[in-house]
């Protein structure tokens, strides 16, 4: 089990760095729920400085109500506008986490210009703080979450401090309706602030590890089916757009049914967990690799069929020539070395397919001929 500070870490370090693509796909469908939510509600939001005016408030509050409900209702009818579109925009959901955030200090603010006891007092606009913070849970996606956790805690503190700036040395400030402001109670509210960004930190921890947990394979730690079926065919689509051309291999080892039938499969485990470590230190960021089966792999490169075709050699090269240990390494005990290989059918993007179904139908046909040819080969052409 993971000690308390690995876990701290562990989740310091999740919703500090960019999520993965799945991840930020699925944000991407949140930020657009999120820009429905937030039109509704505004539009229930505006009742509130109308039943506010009813029930005998004050004129002046009702009318800062209507104006900081006017101009979010405007401002989340430009969100959703922004968050319907297909292309996704990286600063979307900061920029919308900070006009959220900021729209309810400006009401604050608002309300501050004639009474500031009540602009640090009022429990209703305040509660919108935690409301915003917790919304970015649906982005998936921590950074935001920080963001907006800080950026409500520093407009408030600013908010506060510029309150209390106001009043003279020995002058108590107080409202009529909200009564006398304490400096305890504002600290106590900065600390709920800093709880509600803490427990929506958590959530998204959670979130993207489930995310990873069932995108990615538990043996190798690479990216499963679900990166192929999901983030690949995007991968395509904004490589035609961009005329550029991506090619798909199919990998798979060869006589690996042998080493588990006469070895074990631990050590067949092990023989697969070899051969994803010596292809990642060869790979780049741009050649995701994924395992689709038992001992099949896929690899998504972004060249022509030339250029990956000599790209799979210099791998099948490097796998051929580091041979695997068969036995844990001991002191006095012989090591014994296996080879390892694989075969692989290539399919490039737009020659052969336009999409995933129709590579890999391709580039499985050409790994069959790699097959019959006699294995530990790259096969490009039928």
């Amino acid at each position: 089990m993971s000690t308390l500070r690995e876990t701290l870490v562990d989740l310091l370090r999740t919703v500090r760095d960019r999520p993965d693509e799945i991840v930020l796909d699925i944000g991407a469908g949140g930020e657009l729920l999120v820009a429905r939510i937030r039109v509704v509600a505004t539009l229930l939001l505006m009742l509130m400085p109308l039943i506010n005016l009813l029930s005998g408030g004050g004129v002046v509050e009702s009318i800062d109500g209507f104006v900081g409900t006017g101009l979010g209702l405007a401002l989340a009818w430009v969100w959703l506008a922004l968050a319907k579109r297909k292309r996704r925009y990286r600063w979307l959901s900061f920029a919308t986490s900070a006009s959220d955030v900021t729209m309810e200090t400006l009401v604050l603010v608002l309300i501050a210009t004639q009474s500031p006891a009540a602009s640090v007092n009022t429990l209703i606009v305040w509660s919108c703080y935690p409301l915003s913070i917790f919304m970015t849970a649906l982005r998936n996606d921590g950074r935001v979450t920080l963001f907006a956790g800080l950026l409500t805690i520093v407009e408030y503190s600013l908010l506060v401090t510029w309150v209390f700036a106001q009043a003279g040395p020995h002058e108590v400030l107080s409202s009529p309706d909200y009564g006398p402001v304490s400096l305890s109670n504002q600290i106590q509210r900065l600390v709920l602030l800093l709880v509600a960004t803490l427990l929506t930190a958590v959530v998204v921890y959670r979130i993207q590890r489930l995310v990873m947990l069932s995108g990615t394979d538990t043996l190798t730690g690479l990216p499963n089916r679900s990166f192929l079926v999901h983030r690949v065919p995007q991968m395509i689509e904004q490589a035609r757009k961009n005329d550029v051309s991506i090619t798909l291999a199919i990998i798979d080892l060869d006589y690996f049914k042998r080493i588990n039938d006469d070895h074990g499969h631990p050590v067949g485990d092990r023989a697969l967990r070899h051969v994803v470590e010596v292809l990642r230190n060869e790979l780049g960021r741009e050649e995701p690799l994924m395992r689709v089966g038992g001992e099949e792999f896929v690899l998504l490169l972004q060249r022509s069929m030339g250029p990956a075709w000599e790209r799979m050699e210099t791998l099948r090269k490097r796998v051929a020539a580091t041979p695997f240990l068969l036995d844990e390494e001991a002191v006095g005990v012989p090591v014994r070395e296996h080879k390892l290989t694989f075969s692989a059918g290539l399919a490039s993007c737009p020659v052969d397919a336009v999409d995933v179904p129709g590579l890999m139908r391709r580039a499985d046909k050409r790994l069959s001929k790699a097959k019959q040819g006699g294995r530990n080969r790259v096969v490009a052409r039928e």
